[in-house]
């Protein structure tokens, strides 16, 4: 009875759905962006980059601030002043009186004020430690775009990873579809069991469910590639075909790990804050050292009104040096020094926090892409075997050795199969990425270097 099942048009499900699945694909390409083209997008939309990037300028002139203090200041001062006075009524012997009433003079002021700091450790320090914190902030924009690189590229393969799931989850449903009307139609005429029909109904229903969860997964996708790059609609471009990954370069962590310490921007950024640290004790103790400041003045001077001596402009002028020692501060000096040293010591501990976490982040990285890379070898070999697999088992099925739950398994492994091997070529490229960054070296180059993988 069971020689006498229809052959099942399963075998032919596979290849009409990867071919619509192509002809979609070219539909759509002329459309699609590149992973470049969205991640110049986002360095003018992303507000945590353009946010690091507005910090970092500002740290220029945070520096010419600082610069300020070794540089002479001049102000230009103008004042007035009116004065008023009551004198009383004095007899003047013959029964009159004299100077009586009110009387008033204006002392008008115009000068131009010079100050120099002819020595001024504490100042010598504040500039230099302004000049690392450009360092620092050029440091925390090198990390901004290291992580908006990988934010993008993430989101990017998130999205074709999703489109992938919905493809296989529609593709799968289309043929367990097949496959239950196939079921349906033997146990109409009597060549099949009533198991065969809600075996595949219990399929179909489980490929309905998964093919919603799969499209809102694409949408939630999309949504967030589309607020990163700050545009709507985005269409990915896929893998070129054939897939070529390239190798980690080099081959051992070691390598990796000696770049890291002196390229990461995090070392780096954890080193300037131990010399800015040094810095501050230097300024803490120049504190005790006496300041030196050149003072001139240039001014003049004009009264007028009544009661004064002289009526006209009087010109003034002064060139001074001034010396201040602190004597005694009530141990804020001490106290302040004290404090240093120890941020000084939590700036070392830093540094070291910082070594090795970029050291323990680049060996976790090294070893995923690894891993990775092993894995897509072992799912492009998986992919063959279960074609053969499914090729097998419908052959089964058409005469008669195998039943249709058979079918379901082998065709559910294949298409599991490819999303697994499509997603495990994805998480390759991201975490060579993550690669890169871990060790420092991630570059904008390195995205034009994916890109060369994407489909034209």
């Amino acid at each position: 009875m069971a020689a006498e099942r229809r052959p099942s048009p399963i075998s032919r499900l596979p290849r009409v759905s990867l071919l619509a699945a192509a002809l979609a694909l070219a539909a759509g390409a002329a459309q699609a962006q590149s992973l470049q083209e969205l991640y110049d997008a986002a360095r003018v939309y992303d507000a945590t980059y353009l946010a690091a990037r507005a910090t970092a300028d500002s740290a220029q002139y945070r520096y010419g601030q600082a610069q300020a203090l070794a540089r002479p200041s001049v102000g230009l001062g103008v004042g007035a002043t009116r004065n008023e006075v009551d004198l009383p009524a004095i007899s003047n012997g013959q029964g009159g009186t004299v100077n009586s009433g009110w009387q008033g003079n204006t002392v008008t002021n115009a000068g131009l004020s010079a100050k120099y700091a002819v020595f001024n450790r504490p100042n010598a320090g504040s500039i230099e430690q302004a000049r690392l914190g450009v360092d620092v902030a050029r440091s925390d924009l090198e990390t901004a775009e290291q992580d908006l690189i990988v934010r993008v590229a993430q989101a990017y393969f998130d999205v074709l990873a999703a489109k992938d799931t919905l493809s296989t989850s529609s593709a799968n449903k289309a043929a367990i579809a097949e496959q239950l009307a196939s079921a349906k139609r033997n146990f109409e005429v009597g060549t099949a069991t009533i198991t065969d029909t809600r075996e595949a109904q219990a399929r179909y229903d489980l490929a309905t469910a998964q093919e919603l969860a799969a499209d809102n997964d694409l949408r939630v996708k999309r949504v967030t590639l589309d607020q990163l790059v700050g545009r709507v609609g985005v269409e990915p471009r896929p893998l070129a075909v054939p897939v070529a990954l390239p190798p980690v370069a080099p081959s051992t962590v070691e390598p990796w790990v000696s770049q890291a310490e002196g390229a990461h921007p995090a070392i780096r950024k954890a080193q300037l804050g131990l010399d800015i640290a040094k810095i501050e004790i230097d300024r803490a103790q120049g504190a005790r050292w006496p300041t030196v400041d050149l003072n001139a003045s240039l001014g003049v001077q004009r009264q007028t009104g009544e009661g004064v001596s002289y009526t006209g402009n009087t010109k003034q002028g002064s060139l001074g040096v001034s010396v201040n020692l602190p004597v005694y501060t009530g141990g804020q000096i001490t106290n302040r020094i004290k404090e240093t040293m120890s941020l000084e010591e939590k700036s070392r501990n830093d540094l070291n926090f910082a070594r090795r976490s970029v050291e323990e982040g680049t060996k976790r990285a090294f070893f995923g892409v690894q891993s990775l890379q092993a894995q897509v070898k072992a799912y492009e070999a998986a992919e063959s075997s279960t074609k053969l697999a499914l090729e097998a088992t419908q052959l089964g099925y058409k005469v008669g050795v195998r039943v249709n739950l058979d079918v379901l398994n082998a065709q559910t492994q294949l298409y599991t199969t490819q999303r697994d091997l499509a997603k495990a070529r994805y998480d390759v490229l991201v975490n060579s990425l993550k690669l890169r960054q871990a060790s420092g070296q991630l570059r904008p180059e390195d995205v034009t270097a994916i890109n060369a993988l994407l489909a034209p």
